[in-house]
């Protein structure tokens, strides 16, 4: 067991720039464990641009990646809507993830897809008073800016 706890640990800082990329581009990490003598990812991206993002950092990581199960799928819903992108400009603008809202969307539904927690629909909120008066009236079409 303690070999295996050893294992874990030891791969586990080898990915660990790739679970960096995950938070970098919007990926939700799901599952983090051994199976057999390698180490299984299961992660949801919100565009198949994140979720070859992250492969590219696995690949840098270790080409063959023979100690590593990933399953990585992308959010289908945010990948419908085409409007969600991810990841820092040549600006330097390191939270340039931007969102279009959707027929039906609340900040806190937006908050739950991009942070996991419906809870943070006010950190939304504070970024976008230029865009929004009110928590509570958001319409299709406007753009928000989503804070890291």
């Amino acid at each position: 067991m303690a070999q295996n706890d050893a294992k874990f640990d030891q791969l586990k800082g080898k990915y660990q720039s790739v679970v960096n990329a995950m938070g970098q581009y919007g990926v939700r990490l799901q599952n983090l464990n051994m199976q057999g003598d390698k180490l299984f990812m299961r992660a949801e991206a919100p565009s198949e641009e994140a979720k070859n993002h992250v492969w590219d950092q696995i690949k840098m990581v270790d080409g063959s990646y023979s100690d590593l199960t990933a399953d990585i799928t992308v959010n289908q819903t945010a990948q419908a809507s085409g409007a969600q992108t991810a990841g820092a400009s040549n600006g330097g603008a390191q939270d340039a993830r931007k969102y279009t809202v959707e027929p039906g969307d609340t900040l806190s539904k937006i908050s739950q897809q991009f942070y996991g927690s419906s809870n943070q629909y006010m950190k939304i909120f504070e970024a976008n008073k230029d865009v929004l008066e009110n928590p509570d009236r958001i319409q299709p079409g406007q753009q928000l800016a989503i804070p890291g």
